[in-house]
């Protein structure tokens, strides 16, 4: 599994410990392999010999990081794309699971987004090189899957929260975002917290956990599964409310100050998670009960953090 450092991987990890414990899994990191470099990820997969690679490494940031850098977000990502699926082609391996992104889908298309909406109208302006990459490598496992009948498949969640998310300014998506900005301004006394756009902005947020569980304890039926496949919550809030949930979780009220000069985004990213649904998919955590968990999970990691602006953090 790539992206060993990252929230998701570190959820997986979790839950193959708990439903597979008699199956190895062998977690990449990024000081175990640099994955742009295509001879040295080929080398690492060799030598691992992997029944199935789950590729969840990826560059990731929130909008003001891929405004500033499009063509890094680009690059990177088609680099460690092409990494790592080549070399599971070339050896060979059977089954791949790449975790795509909302990303992916047509900004201010039909909602919610379909499988069959990918590539079907323009794409969010403000992360289209990082959605441009994703498609590339979703599409490729597509034509594998068909060209070839191996069992490369594509899972795309809405956004994901959860414990060990990235809470540092410029990075961390809006979830993560909101906590930290909350427990910052309490740590602070501050009256007011800063928020990107006017608020209404529409996303869904699924609990890492759950997207996690599912994946590990649905992997001997791949097979089944269709080449592409939204795993989502099924609902979505406002800006807003995730920080008035944050500021409920991390117990500090204040006013939220918007900045409505920044960009929001898309209004809306709602996926229909339908097919997966009919494959099991069912995720049970409510919002506030994951923010919880994720809540104590950051202040177990940093329970003196005070280092958090209380400016925005970009969110995708």
């Amino acid at each position: 599994m790539t992206g060993g450092n990252g929230m998701l991987a570190r959820s997986i990890k979790d839950s193959w410990d708990r439903l597979r414990p008699d199956d190895e899994l062998i977690v990449v990191r990024r000081e175990d392999a640099d994955l742009t470099d295509a001879v040295a990820t080929k080398a690492m997969i060799r030598g691992a010999r992997p029944e199935i690679v789950l590729h969840a490494a990826a560059r990731v940031g929130g909008i003001a990081a891929n405004i500033a850098d499009p063509a890094g977000f680009l690059m990177d990502n088609l680099l460690i794309d092409s990494s790592v699926l080549k070399a599971a082609f070339d050896l060979g391996v059977e089954k791949v699971v790449y975790f795509g992104s909302s990303c992916m889908y047509p900004r201010d298309y039909r909602q919610p987004l379909m499988e069959a909406d990918l590539l079907a109208a323009p794409l969010e302006p403000t992360n289209e090189g990082y959605a441009l990459s994703k498609i590339v490598a979703a599409k490729y496992c597509e034509y594998v899957a068909d060209q070839f009948g191996r069992s490369f498949r594509v899972v795309i969640p809405s956004n994901l929260y959860g414990p060990d998310d990235d809470y540092s300014l410029g990075h961390g998506h809006l979830v993560a975002a909101a906590i930290a900005k909350a427990h910052a301004a309490k740590l602070a006394g501050s009256t007011q917290i800063g928020v990107w756009g006017d608020g209404t902005a529409l996303r869904e947020f699924t609990y890492v956990g759950d997207l996690a569980s599912w994946v590990v304890a649905n992997l001997d039926r791949i097979d089944s599964w269709p080449t592409m496949m939204n795993l989502g919550f099924g609902r979505d809030h406002s800006v807003l409310d995730y920080y008035q949930a944050a500021m409920e979780v991390v117990g500090w009220k204040c006013e939220l100050v918007l900045d409505t000069s920044k960009p929001a985004g898309m209004h809306q990213k709602l996926m229909s998670s339908d097919v997966a649904k009919q494959h099991g998919w069912a995720p049970q955590t409510e919002l506030l009960d994951g923010m919880r968990i994720a809540y104590r999970r950051f202040l177990d990691v940093s329970p003196t953090n005070n280092s958090h602006s209380t400016r925005e953090t970009p969110t995708q």
